[in-house]
């Protein structure tokens, strides 16, 4: 397993706003967006500069579905200034020709001059920080194989981006964690789940099969450890002693009681 570590490298407080208002969309189709499934968004659904978003139902969106409108305009806008962004900021390594899986990453800047696989895990460890950010600039696809996953360890990580020159495709039952900011589309496949993240697309399509898209970070295992600990106090030791020393009066003053004193 491949370990990188770059504690020099500061990330901004709040990197996820660099989206602007594509931060309210969990889909953002330049083309169209395209469903097969009960897919469920969480958040609000947008195509521009095309008009065309099918599928909805059998998909669901918690959101507004927006297709060819100024809010739509605006969304596509902010992607594409985000997109820029992240592709303008300094690499701190060359991964061109690994695989992702199997690495554990700390938060920094990752690049790859062509195409980027994700073949199995890829671990974040955002170091206990939850404004951390992981950038990975791919200059032409990214691709997931089956059952593939991105997990985080010691805290949510809500601060991943995926900039992507090209395309990306997430192999079936792909978990998935961030933000994918393509330059065309994104392909998910049947059983892809993104958590944690946003599939953006800035002039292609998104196209959808039985999928779930959230940008909420799950922090239950978190919560449910300090509950424990709440729950089930460590014995106090001196109160141990306090108790046995009271116990031992009582039985001196019943002894006393009954000979008279």
């Amino acid at each position: 397993m491949g370990i990188l570590a770059f504690s020099s490298f500061q990330a901004p407080a709040k990197a996820v706003s660099i989206l602007g208002t594509a931060n309210s969309f969990g889909v953002l189709g330049g083309s169209t967006v395209t469903n097969t499934g009960p897919s469920l968004i969480t958040e609000s659904l947008g195509v521009s500069t095309g008009s065309s978003a099918t599928g909805f139902s059998p998909g669901s969106v918690t959101g507004t579905i927006f297709t060819s409108d100024r809010v739509a305009a605006q969304a596509q806008a902010d992607n594409a200034t985000a997109y820029n962004f992240l592709a303008g900021l300094s690499s701190n390594v060359d991964l061109t020709g690994k695989d992702l899986g199997g690495l554990t990453l700390t938060p920094g800047v990752y690049s790859f001059s062509s195409s980027a696989q994700l073949t199995g895990t890829l671990t974040l460890d955002n170091l206990g920080d939850p404004n951390a950010l992981f950038v990975f600039q791919i200059g032409s696809t990214l691709t997931t194989a089956s059952n593939s996953s991105v997990v985080t360890t010691n805290g949510e990580a809500p601060n991943v981006f995926f900039q992507v020159g090209s395309s990306a495709t997430l192999g079936s039952g792909t978990h998935f964690m961030g933000n994918i900011l393509a330059l065309t589309s994104i392909t998910l496949t049947t059983g892809v789940n993104i958590e944690c993240g946003r599939a953006l697309a800035q002039n292609g399509a998104v196209t959808m099969d039985t999928n779930r898209v959230s940008n909420a970070c799950d922090t239950k295992p978190q919560k449910v450890a300090v509950e424990e600990v709440a729950v089930v106090p460590e014995p106090d030791s001196s109160l141990g002693v306090l108790g046995s020393g009271m116990v031992g009066l009582l039985f001196a003053f019943r002894k006393r009681f009954r000979k008279g004193w």
